[in-house]
This record gives C-alpha cells, sequence and structure tokens, in this order.
C-alpha cells in the first residue's frame, strides 16, 4: 500500500455542490445584474444612516488587567483619588516675562479649571502668595527662571477619550492667560484630545489614482481598471459603516478605521482583479458573459473565498495575545475583509453582466488576461522565457531570493519594542510643543514621569518609619534616573508616594530599563522583610508593561498564526511539503520587511523623509500587527500561483513543467496585484499619525518582498526542486484532512 498520495488526482466528485453553488451564484448575479446592484446601494444607504444615528466612536481609553503599573494605580486611586487619576500637563511659556507675573490670571486659570467635569485636582505651579521660587528647580512644575511651567491636571477618565467639545471648556479656562501673552499648550492625553481629526482621504486618494495607472498599464481596458477600484470602494465603505455600528457596543482603536480602510481597499482590488482576470480569459475562450462569469465564480472565486478566510483566521490569530486591544484591531480589519470578499462574489459578477463583452471597448493598449493553453504548451513572451529560466536554473533564483531576503531581515536583529512618544508628532501638534517645551526647560525625562508607589497598608504603625527611610535609601542613585522626589504618605498614612524623573526621553530603552529596574530590583529590595508591595505607575510605565506583554507573547502569536496557516495551505493542497514551504517562506518574507521598518525608523534611515522626527523605536503592537495582516494577505498570492500550480500538474502529471505553466500565467496578475496593494499601503506614510505610517511602510514592503521576491523567485524554484514530492502527503494524513479546493471544477 502506497503511503503517499503524490500520484496526480482529479478534484473529488464531492466537492461539485460547492463548486457549483458559486458558479451559480456567479451566474445569477451577472445574469440579474440590476437586483444585486440596487441591493447592494441600498443596503450601503441603509448601513450610513444607521451608523450615523447608532454608530459609535472610537477611542484608545483600555487598560491592562493585573500588570504591576495597573495594580499600583488602583492603590493609589484607593488611598488618594485625587492623585490616582490620569494627569496631563497644560505646559506654559513666556519668553517676555516671568509666569509670576500673572499670577491673578493663573489662579484664575485654576480655578476654572477645578470647576470642569471629570477633574480631580489641578496644581497651580506657581509658589504660594509670599513665597519666591527657589531657584533650585529642575523637574517643575516652575523653571529656575520662572518663564516655564505647567499645571498639572488629574482627571477621573482618560482625557483623550473625552469629546471635542470639552475641550472648548478647557479652552476657555486659559483663555485669561493667552490674552496675557503666555504660550499655553497641552501635554499628554489632553493633548491628544486636541490633535487634529485623522483625514485619510489623501492618502486613499494617492492609492487610488496609483492603482487605476498601474490597472490601465497592466490591463490596457479602462472598464476593467475601473470595477477593482469601484467594488472595493463600495465594500470598503460598507465595511467600515459596520464597523461603526460595532464600536457602538464595544471599544475599538482610533487606528481602526484606518487599520480597515488599509486592508480593506488592498484585498478588495485584488479580489476583484483575479476574478475579472479569469472571466476575460473565459470571455476569449467564446463563453458568453454570464457563462464567463459563473465560471471564474467557481474558480478565481472560490480562490477568493479561501483567501479572505486565510486572512480573516490570521486577523483572529491575534486574539491569542490576550491583550483586548489587539485582538479588536484584528477584528476591525476582519470586518473589510468579509465585506471585500462579499463584494467579489457579488458584486463583481454583477457589473461583468452588466458590462457584458464591452469590458475591453474603452481600452489604452491592447488588453491582455491570462494565457490559455495547457501546461507544457508553447508560450510566448517574457514571463515565459522567465519561467523557463527559473525552470533551468532554480539553484540560482533560490539562492538569489535567500540572501535578498537574509539582508533585508539584518536590522531586525536590533528591534527595540517601545510606544512613540509625542515628540515624534508634527510641530504643529500641541502635544509636540509642549513635549518640546518639557524636554527644554526640565529635561526629556519630565515628559515620562515615574509614580513610585508603596502599599504599607499592612505594616505596623512602628515600622513604618524605618520602612520609609530605607525605601528614600534605595531610590537614592537609580542607574538611569535623573531626579527623584521624596516620598510622602497619603493622608490615611497608608500609602508612600514619590516620583522618579528618568535622564532620557519616555521612549527611549534607558527609560524601559530604568522602569524594569524599579519594579524587579530596588522596589522589591526597598520592601523586603516587610507585608508592603511596590509599584511603578503612571502612563510611561504602563507602557514599558504593554510591550513586555506584547514582545513575550509575540512568539505565540507567531506560532498560532503560522500553524493555522501551515494547516490552511496543507488541506487545499493535500502537499507536506507545499504546506512547510509557504509558512517558512512567509516568515522569511516578513523578517526582511520587519528589518526595513527598523532601519527607517528605528535607525533613522529615511524616517525623516516620511515626517518623523528623530530615531524611534517600533510601537509595541506593530510587529503583532503586521506578522497576522502579511501572513493572511501572503495566501493570496500562494493560493493563487499555486492552485495553478496544482491545477496543472492534476492534468499533466509534468510537475516541473506545471510551474513553469503557473507563473508564466499567474506572473502579470500578481505584479499588478501587488503593485496596487503596495500603492494603496504606502500611501498612507503620509499621514500625521506615526503608527500608521508604520504599519503602511512595513505592509507595503512586505507586500513588494512577498510578490516578488518570494512569489517569483522563491516559490517557482522551490517547488521546482521538489517535483511530484511538493504533493506528498502520507496516506493517513489525508484521510484526516478536511477536503478544500481552491479552484475546482470550473463547469461545476
Amino acid at each position: 500500500m502506497s503511503s503517499s498520495t503524490a500520484t496526480p488526482v482529479p478534484a473529488s466528485g464531492g466537492h461539485k455542490d460547492t463548486r457549483g453553488r458559486l458558479r451559480r451564484l456567479g451566474e445569477w448575479c451577472a445574469r440579474h445584474f440590476v437586483i444585486v446592484i440596487v441591493a447592494w446601494l441600498v443596503a450601503l444607504a441603509a448601513l450610513q444612516v444607521l451608523n450615523r444615528s447608532f454608530g459609535g466612536d472610537y477611542s484608545d481609553n483600555f487598560s491592562l488587567s493585573g500588570v504591576q503599573s495597573q495594580q499600583g494605580l488602583d492603590v493609589l486611586k484607593k488611598h488618594d483619588p485625587a492623585a490616582g487619576g490620569y494627569g496631563s500637563q497644560i505646559v506654559l511659556r513666556d519668553s517676555a516675562k516671568p509666569l509670576t507675573s500673572v499670577s491673578t490670571q493663573m489662579s484664575q486659570t485654576v480655578a476654572d479649571l477645578q470647576k470642569l467635569p471629570h477633574v480631580l485636582s489641578v496644581q497651580n505651579p506657581l509658589p504660594p502668595p509670599g513665597s519666591q521660587p527657589t531657584g533650585k528647580e529642575t523637574v517643575g512644575p516652575l523653571s529656575t527662571d520662572a518663564k516655564t511651567g505647567y499645571i498639572t491636571v488629574r482627571f477621573d477618565v482618560q482625557p483623550s477619550t473625552l469629546d471635542d467639545d470639552y475641550l472648548d471648556g478647557v479652552d476657555d479656562s486659559v483663555q485669561s492667560l493667552r490674552a496675557a501673552g503666555v504660550q499655553v499648550e497641552y501635554g499628554g492625553p489632553l493633548g491628544e484630545l486636541a490633535r487634529p481629526a485623522a483625514d485619510d482621504r489623501v492618502s486613499e486618494l494617492i492609492g487610488f489614482a496609483v492603482a487605476i495607472v498601474v490597472l490601465l498599464v497592466g490591463f490596457g481596458s479602462v472598464l476593467a481598471a475601473g470595477i477593482p477600484l469601484l467594488t472595493a470602494l463600495i465594500s470598503v465603505i460598507g465595511g467600515l459603516a459596520c464597523l461603526g455600528l460595532l464600536a457602538a457596543a464595544f471599544t475599538f482603536a482610533t487606528v481602526s478605521p484606518t487599520l480597515a480602510t488599509m486592508i480593506g481597499l488592498g484585498v478588495g482590488i485584488d479580489y476583484a482583479l483575479f476574478l475579472i482576470t479569469r472571466h476575460r480569459q473565459n470571455l476569449m475562450d467564446g463563453d458568453d458573459p454570464v457563462r464567463a462569469a459563473g465560471r471564474a465564480t467557481a474558480t478565481s472565486g472560490r480562490a477568493v473565498l479561501v483567501s479572505g478566510c486565510t486572512v480573516i483566521v490570521a486577523l483572529a490569530g491575534l486574539s491569542v495575545s490576550g491583550v483586548t486591544f489587539i485582538g479588536k484591531l484584528g477584528v476591525a480589519a476582519a470586518v473589510t475583509v468579509v465585506s471585500a470578499v462579499v463584494g467579489a462574489l457579488t458584486l463583481v459578477p454583477a457589473l461583468l453582466g452588466l458590462i457584458g463583452r464591452r469590458i475591453d471597448r474603452y481600452r489604452v493598449r491592447r488588453p491582455v488576461a491570462e494565457a490559455g493553453g495547457d501546461a507544457g504548451a508553447e508560450g510566448q513572451g517574457a514571463w515565459h522565457r522567465y519561467a523557463q529560466r527559473v525552470e533551468r536554473r532554480p539553484w540560482w533564483f533560490l539562492a538569489g531570493g535567500v540572501v535578498t531576503v537574509l539582508v533585508l531581515a539584518i536590522p531586525v536583529l536590533s528591534i527595540q519594542l517601545g510606544h512613540i512618544g509625542d515628540g515624534a508628532d508634527p510641530t504643529s501638534f500641541t502635544d509636540r510643543r509642549a513635549y518640546d517645551i518639557m524636554a527644554q526647560s526640565f529635561g526629556p525625562g519630565s515628559n515620562g514621569p515615574l509614580t513610585v508607589v508603596i502599599d504599607q497598608t499592612k505594616v505596623p504603625s512602628d515600622q513604618r518609619s524605618a520602612l520609609a527611610s530605607k525605601a528614600s535609601n534605595s531610590l537614592t542613585g537609580v542607574p538611569g534616573a535623573a531626579t527623584v522626589t521624596p516620598l510622602t504618605a497619603t493622608e490615611d498614612g497608608d500609602v508612600l508616594v514619590g516620583t522618579v524623573y528618568s535622564k532620557e526621553a519616555p521612549q527611549s530603552r534607558t527609560t524601559t530599563d530604568l522602569t524594569n529596574r524599579l519594579v524587579d530590583e530596588t522596589l522589591p529590595e526597598a520592601v523586603s522583610g516587610t507585608a508592603a508591595h511596590g509599584y511603578v505607575t503612571g502612563t510611561t510605565a504602563a507602557q514599558v508593561d504593554f510591550r513586555d506583554i506584547v514582545a513575550s507573547r509575540l512568539p505565540l502569536i507567531i506560532g498560532v498564526v503560522v500553524a493555522l496557516a501551515f494547516l490552511i495551505i496543507l488541506a487545499v493542497f493535500r502537499g507536506l511539503l507545499v504546506a512547510l514551504k509557504a509558512a517558512v517562506l512567509n516568515v522569511l518574507s516578513i523578517a526582511a520587511s520587519y528589518g526595513v521598518v527598523v532601519a527607517v525608523f528605528q535607525w533613522g534611515w529615511g524616517g525623516p523623509a516620511l515626517g518623523v522626527t528623530g530615531k524611534v523605536p517600533i510601537e509595541s503592537y506593530v510587529p503583532m500587527m503586521m506578522f497576522a495582516i502579511i501572513f493572511g494577505l501572503s495566501m493570496d498570492y500562494e493560493i493563487f500561483l499555486l492552485s495553478r500550480v496544482h491545477e496543472a500538474w492534476l492534468r499533466t502529471g509534468d510537475a516541473r513543467a506545471s510551474v513553469a505553466h503557473a507563473l508564466e500565467i499567474t506572473a502579470r496578475v500578481i505584479t499588478c496585484a501587488a503593485l496596487i496593494m503596495v500603492s494603496v499601503f504606502a500611501a498612507f506614510v503620509v499621514s500625521d499619525n506615526v503608527v500608521v505610517k508604520m504599519l503602511g511602510l512595513g505592509l507595503a514592503v512586505s507586500v513588494l518582498i512577498d510578490a516578488t521576491v518570494v512569489r517569483l523567485l522563491l516559490v517557482p524554484a522551490v517547488m521546482t526542486l521538489l517535483g511530484s514530492h511538493a504533493w506528498w502527503t502520507p496516506s493517513w494524513l489525508d484521510r484526516m484532512l478536511p477536503h478544500v479546493d481552491p479552484e475546482g471544477d470550473e463547469h461545476g
């Protein structure tokens, strides 16, 4: 009995019902195009109305339960509610006169701020009446020359989550200071609230413009170029409306709609392009438009369905992180992927039915589609000659691809995860100006103070003095700390509170190391031998905790997503080595894209050209998001190419010729689809949000690498070398696997 399934076998007849349903769906949509188009427009209008009436807002208000920074904040809130709120600074500067000269306006501002909703406390930076600055202030709230200061406002909610109208009350409160000639800037979360609303329309227009050019040059037909753009846009608009309705019940991050738009446009254009390419070839082969649309839906439509499910599975893998914030980003992106798949399977065939045989009437060059013919037939053109070269010298192409990917991946060895601070924002943002003033006047660490909390509730009263003395000594001379304020007890005496200022900016490695040193070494030593517990809290400490959680769970995310993708490829193509090859090569391409992101943003190789000030760490969750998204998207090209190889191999039994044949007929489509997706993602580097820039560049580079180096070099070279062994699967495993046919019998 044979132990493998490497012999070519036609697709199982048990799947004809599924294939038949897709073919019938495509034909029905093409034949009844008026009903389908009207239904889409009505649904789109209804979703827009519902979203405007009941849709929710996006917010970055999330917390990590169980981490030490949250525990410290909870302790502080319990024993000193005013000190335990969410702090934000209102930064003041007057280059002409000391702030003490506007004490009346300062007092009025503080009083007005205190009256605002959600405000727990407001700290006046000026010394009490009758006293003078000591001239020794190094961390504020007043500078040594008294020309710079900051008001600390503590809120009972995260200020960045409040409505824009709330900012009007803050503006009114500081108006008297501004009228006196004082520069007023909002720092921290209050500054984030004051940022201009995100507007990605420029990015979307740039992406669309490039996509139009690529489609016209690549396929020659104006109508064929317009359908993918139109259907992708409609699908994304519908998906975003659905996301808005979900946001009414669940909290999604402010970056969610941008991320969903990026992914939705990219896959929407790709999926429509795959269907239209097959449809046009069917028309050239003599089918009528309705039958051609049905056959395209039964074949390329099935590849779209499998690819879309793979992308969604990869995005769902983000929930393994255990961080709600990240899991919901995956959900947000998955919403527009679902709408893109539905649009490709219904709206695209309807538009193809509407256009009929006129798809190539308006042309800018001779239209092209998939090459016809059987595997092994004599082809023509550059791609055929290229495919033959790969077939003749697979080792050279494999070596060239591996070296390219490894060189690009080198920077990833020095990756530094962290949080991108306000210092990387444009100077047009008030929080950036506040950040710069604070750093100049009080040192870079003033923008990210670390609050030390020592809970001595269970410590006997007669031992608390000794504990305070020991803790103060432990906090003296901590490496990386610029200043440590004296520990003071809360009003009930149960908690000691102090502030540690780093020598460097909040997003620097020095500050991260300082935070971890305080948590892991300094505070445990300070409270050793007692029943007290020490915590480091505040915004910067919470960001470090978040970074540590993400870094620790990233390998798990990678493992889960790779395993799921491996199983999907194995089930689809019944080839153990094919699935293993897909997993390994995708990991290599993602590593290369990580390397480019590190070089540009962390090393500063081109960051200023993208509008990023200085060198910044890689935002903690960006590698995790990139991995899930890229791994899912790479399956589009993987399945599209491998389905053609598999189809030809089942028909001819010639493994090497099947690879060359598949490469010849798919290279143009994959290249054009990749260029479109690259243009969509790359257009988002003009965003003011540095995280969006990072994701846009990372996704663009990864797709470019995946569709060129991986899909056109590594995959055909490896498949040629493996030959028929690529499709080998042990019989026992084949019996266990479900049967998923990516592009079955098109006649259904």
